[in-house]
């Protein structure tokens, strides 16, 4: 009888079989506990989380671009400087826009004197006009008057003739003092000086040349850090030309590239665990999804895929997944756009949407950098009108 028979009481096997079957049954009895230990971690934590290593920071890049065109002068901020909204960034040559501007105050002023005796012309018009009707009011008296004379032959008809021609030469007078009068009131009708179609055109360049050397120094419409500077001083501009952008890093996001399988369970406002690679496990940023993307990658690609042609082998796609990062999370440990990240989604609340329900309304970015331009331009035309009435202010306004 072999001595390896398990039909053998225990106590007569040798040592060595004893030991290799107690360590049989403790390999067996961990491998179940290892077993019981994944089941309950799966059905108790990892079925409740989805990860993805496939995420990158992302954020705004405002672009810099100039609105007129003109030569650099001076740069005021360096690549990685941080810069303040309204903060002029870049220079351009003034020279041009300042003769164009101060060509136009003169014209606008000008233009007013101009307007101002067109208001006297109307009225100088309207005297000659009541001058030639009063003329004409006693040329037809006269005429009258020698008509009933001659049916009595007090007066020869010689004398009645020439009275005929001057109540005609009066009524043709009458009648030129009524034309001149409406061609002079034409250009004022309705109008007050400032309203007056002249005075609004030059008024119209004035603002022009105002916002275009306003212009000739470009600000930076929102706070942060310069980046992509390309502008070099001496460099000729043109409008649309990017010189360099402005990235508020407090208003970055990241960007998760969850696989298909993965979305199921995926809903808004759902709260995810974020680590970077920059700073490792030991700082970690909790975030929220703030929208799920609308397709994925390839969908949006600039050459989408065509699986309609040619062999074709199914490829999980991935769809991008916003996450919100909240400001204050960011003071003690900024990111930067493109750095890479860690990120963990918690799905135990799933009473949340795929889609928002709300639409949108309101202004989701704003600046007001250029706001008060054209109130300092309105200014500058009052003025200029104001300076230009009569000491009296004679004129209408």
């Amino acid at each position: 009888m072999s001595e390896t028979n398990p039909s053998l009481p225990s106590k007569m096997l040798s040592p060595s079989i004893r030991w290799r079957r107690m360590l049989l049954r403790g390999l067996l009895l961990l491998l179940a506990v290892v077993a019981v230990v994944l089941l309950a971690w799966d059905l108790l934590v990892a079925r409740w989380h989805e990860t993805t290593d496939n995420a990158y920071v992302q954020g705004n890049l405002v672009q810099i671009t100039p609105l007129i065109d003109g030569t650099v002068v001076s740069i005021s901020a360096e690549e990685g400087m941080r810069v303040e909204r309204g903060q002029v960034l870049v220079q351009l040559d003034p020279a041009d826009t300042e003769v164009a501007l101060q060509q136009a105050k003169a014209d606008l002023a000008r233009t007013v004197r101009q307007v101002r005796g067109m208001y006297r012309s109307v009225e100088g018009s309207q005297a000659d006009l009541a001058a030639q009707r009063a003329a004409l009011e006693r040329a037809r008296a006269d005429y009258q008057r020698r008509r009933s004379l001659a049916t009595s032959g007090a007066i020869s008809s010689e004398e009645l003739a020439h009275a005929r021609d001057t109540l005609a030469s009066a009524e043709a007078m009458a009648n030129s003092a009524r034309e001149q009068y409406e061609r002079s009131k034409a250009l004022v009708d309705n109008t007050v000086l400032a309203t007056q179609p002249d005075v609004q055109a030059a008024a119209a360049q004035l603002r022009q040349a105002f916002l275009r050397h306003a212009r000739s120094g470009i600000p930076s419409p929102v706070s942060g850090h310069v980046a992509q500077r390309a502008v070099q001083v001496g460099q000729h501009v043109q409008p649309g030309n990017v010189l360099m952008a402005v990235a508020p890093l407090n208003e970055i996001w990241v960007e998760a590239n969850f696989k298909e399988t993965q979305l199921r369970r995926m809903r808004l406002g759902q709260a995810v665990e974020l680590k970077s690679d920059l700073y490792g496990s030991g700082v970690k940023y909790t975030g929220r999804i703030a929208s799920l993307g609308l397709g994925t990658g390839s969908a949006f690609a600039l050459l989408p895929a065509q699986n309609a042609s040619g062999n074709w082998i199914k490829i999980i796609q991935r769809v991008p997944v916003r996450i919100s990062i909240p400001a204050e999370q960011l003071a003690g440990h900024p990111l930067k756009i493109g750095l890479s990240m860690h990120a963990d989604v918690d799905l135990h609340h799933e009473d949340g949407t795929v889609l928002p329900d709300q639409v949108a309304s309101g202004t989701v970015f704003a600046t007001d950098i250029y706001a008060g331009l054209l109130d300092q331009a309105d200014a500058l035309v009052h003025d200029i009108i104001q300076r230009n009435l009569p000491a009296g202010n004679g004129a209408k306004q």
